[in-house]
């Protein structure tokens, strides 16, 4: 079984979050155009429950029980590596049954408090019956996630990174096939077509356990699992404190931003109910916030994912050595990639919002649901900043700050829906722009204390981010003035999706380029990513023929 280096890890590890970030992408296109408005609705209201309980049975476990594998076979204490292994599973195992059991029995009472008195759409039934197929899921990927951490550990990156894409590839394979012969070949109900779809998550799940599971079998000897080593003077009690040390903050932050999605869509849902709205409309705007949306939002979404895959060890290595300079240095950096790469892609994608909507869920509501997108695209932006911050927080062993800035954050979105959903309404926008900005304050909140404690307890600075943020606005300007230019004379058919991604493809093409060019020309590109950097992604986008001057 192949190891990895760190390098080669990293790289395995991004690009399989790349194809199965980019196969989620896609999928939605061909099944959102089978379920429809009513279907997708149903989709969503299932699975953002289904990740909330996911994310409490098995986030950060990956990570924790990686970072105890790790650890326990460079000190070669075997024993203790595989019992480590063995507990994780009985925990997981204990604990996804129990999720099991409340999803499958308490379907119909979180039903209820997702939708309540809605009538004319999706049933309390409808959703309950999808929420139980969903709950089986519950059961694999969470023992799933232990032998990842387990593979991660001896740096084995390219087995639990390929189980990652097959698990995505058979999970998009039964939503569009059991959809799609579910609704036209059988000709079944529109909710037993979702529940079907629903479910691909235990078959995608179930794919991914039988690939690691043949893997480890057949290096049992490698991976210490057939040997009988001497016992290590390690307690089973120790081993359980640290894996819930490790993976407790890491649950905590995914299970936040999970909580932001399942909190709009119930207070979304409830209050444009009682401001009069009609089912679909109610439905269609509730979904698209919480789900669909976020799938377009991805690509965003993915930068600070691999951010945070090379920031937590970078940081980690900064704070051992207590070098506060460089921890200052890579935070720094992180940020101002974040703000440079994802300003113009916001700003981008909320100009171009309908067209991008049309190539995604057809011209069908797509006034609204460009609006939806054009709006939520933001979060994406405060969302990065977050998990960055978080991260590095993290990283530093500031747990207590992380559960602290995290709740605020949390509870601030909570308490300004409904109020700001009201406001908006009344000022004659839609309601759920109210909600928007809720989030986005409530990201905000946890970023600025996060960055207040870490300048308050070790003097971090961000000066240079402060600079850099404001020359960024110059190439931004002059991007939105071409983008505005271009959007009058290209000609747009919004019903056509050949003629939207002819479109959209034409602006942000020209709209980077001019973008890149000026942030180039300014010296913000060299600043951040560095000459010889830059010089190597040049060489490489036009087959060595173009290199900047030195």
């Amino acid at each position: 079984m192949k190891k990895s280096g760190f390098v080669e890890g990293t790289i395995i590890a991004t690009i399989a979050i790349v194809v199965t970030k980019i196969l989620g992408m896609l999928y939605v296109i061909p099944f959102y155009a089978m379920i429809g408005v009513q279907g997708s609705a149903l989709y969503a209201y299932a699975y953002n429950i289904y990740v909330i309980f996911l994310d409490i049975s098995s986030a950060g476990l990956p990570i924790a029980i990686s970072k105890i594998i790790k650890e326990y076979n460079t000190l070669g204490m075997m024993d203790a590596k595989v019992r480590a292994y063995r507990l994780g599973k009985r925990i997981i195992n204990f604990i996804s049954i129990a999720a099991f059991i409340i999803l499958f029995i308490f379907a119909e009472s979180i039903a209820t408090l997702i939708i309540g008195d809605l009538q004319g759409g999706n049933t309390i039934n409808d959703v309950a019956f999808v929420i139980r197929c969903v709950s089986f899921a519950i059961l694999v990927i969470p023992f799933l996630s232990v032998s990842k951490g387990y593979l991660q550990g001896h740096n084995i990156i390219n087995v639990s990174s390929m189980s990652q894409v097959i698990e995505q590839v058979v999970r998009i394979g039964v939503i569009l096939g059991g959809s799609f012969l579910a609704l036209n070949v059988f000709h079944l109900s529109l909710t037993t077509s979702v529940g079907i779809a629903v479910f691909g998550a235990f078959a995608g799940g179930l794919a991914a356990i039988f690939y690691i599971l043949k893997n480890m079998n057949k290096h049992k000897k490698e991976l210490s699992l057939d040997t009988k080593e001497k016992k290590d003077n390690i307690t089973n009690k120790e081993i359980v404190k640290k894996i819930a040390s490790y993976a407790i903050p890491f649950i905590i932050i995914d299970v936040a931003v999970s909580l932001y999605n399942f909190i709009d869509m119930v207070l979304i849902s409830r209050t444009m109910t009682g401001l009069g709205f009609d089912a679909h409309t109610t439905e269609f705007i509730t979904s698209s916030v919480v789900t669909w949306s976020g799938k377009i939002s991805m690509v965003v979404n993915a930068i600070a994912m691999g951010l945070t895959v090379s920031l937590i060890p970078n940081i980690v290595e900064a704070y051992t050595l207590k070098k506060w300079n460089l921890v200052e240095s890579r935070l720094n950096k992180a940020m101002q990639i974040i703000l440079i790469v994802c300003i113009p892609m916001v700003i981008g994608i909320a100009m171009l919002a309908k067209p991008i909507w049309s190539i995604f869920y057809g011209a069908s509501d797509i006034e609204l649901g460009g609006l939806v997108l054009g709006f939520y695209i933001f979060i994406s932006l405060s969302a990065n900043l977050y998990m960055v911050t978080s991260s590095t927080l993290q990283s530093l062993n500031k747990f207590k700050t992380v559960y602290i800035t995290t709740l605020i954050g949390y509870l601030l979105n909570a308490l300004l829906d409904v109020p700001f959903m009201l406001l908006a309404h009344h000022l004659g926008f839609e309601p759920f722009i109210g909600a928007v900005f809720a989030s986005i304050i409530g990201y905000t909140f946890s970023v600025i204390s996060a960055l207040y404690i870490l300048k308050k307890d070790h003097q971090l600075k961000y000066k240079e981010t402060g600079k850099m943020l404001g020359k960024i606005i110059v190439p931004t300007v002059i991007m939105i003035l071409v983008v505005l230019l271009l959007k009058l004379v290209i000609p747009l058919n919004l019903v056509s999706k050949t003629s939207c991604i002819i479109y959209v493809a034409i602006i942000s093409v020209v709209g980077a380029i001019v973008y890149l060019f000026i942030a180039y020309k300014q010296g913000i590109l060299t600043a951040v990513f560095g000459k010889e950097y830059l010089n190597k992604i040049v060489k490489k986008i036009t087959f060595g023929k173009i290199q900047l001057i030195k």
